[in-house]
């Protein structure tokens, strides 16, 4: 059972994800036929009826096609969307990740937002980095790596050791250790 429910989820992002971009398509279609309209002589009212006759439900709205009419009115000729600016879609890159990797590694007390600050990237996005991909976590306002180095490991395994031993030579040893509960 969980084989086909896998198949139908897959299924269904595909089906969103077509269905997206056939909405790209239909929004650029109907930038042309607002072009056509525009072309032909019609008006803004006429051409929006149109559109509503035309794509139902899927048209676009009558601000939108009103803008667009105007664009091409003032003598706009293309039928795609304008680039627009800002940051890329995702910092997530290797190179964003290695270096972030550097920065914490010289000064692990630096807060998230003074790294997002350092590498200009959004505070959510620095997070994501810090603890998805670079698998750290935050202990005591410094992050540090989710796996131990080596030495760190022998130095708990020694501490641990001598614990042990202090245990069994001295049977008072454990009646002197303090306890406490979390919650």
């Amino acid at each position: 059972m969980c084989i086909v429910c896998d198949a139908t989820l897959a299924f269904i992002k595909r089906c969103n994800v077509l269905s997206a971009i056939i909405e790209m398509a239909n929004f650029c279609e109907q930038r042309t036929s607002i072009k056509f309209c525009f072309k032909f002589g019609k008006t803004a009212t006429e051409c929006y009826e149109m559109l509503k006759t035309a794509f139902g439900g899927q048209a676009m709205g009558r601000s939108q096609t009103f803008q667009w009419f105007s664009r091409f009115k003032v003598g706009r000729t293309s039928t795609d969307d304008d680039e627009r600016s800002g940051r890329p879609v995702s910092s997530s890159t290797p190179e964003m990740i290695e270096r972030l990797r550097q920065i914490i590694h010289k000064d692990r007390r630096r807060t998230i937002d003074e790294v997002s600050m350092l590498v200009g990237i959004c505070h959510g996005t620095c997070h994501k980095i810090l603890t998805e991909d670079l698998k750290m976590r935050c202990v005591a306002s410094k992050f540090e790596p989710g796996l131990l180095s080596v030495d760190q490991k022998q130095q708990r395994l020694d501490v641990c050791l001598d614990l042990k031993e202090n245990a069994a030579n001295n049977p008072s040893f454990l009646s002197n250790a303090i306890t406490g509960d979390e919650t």
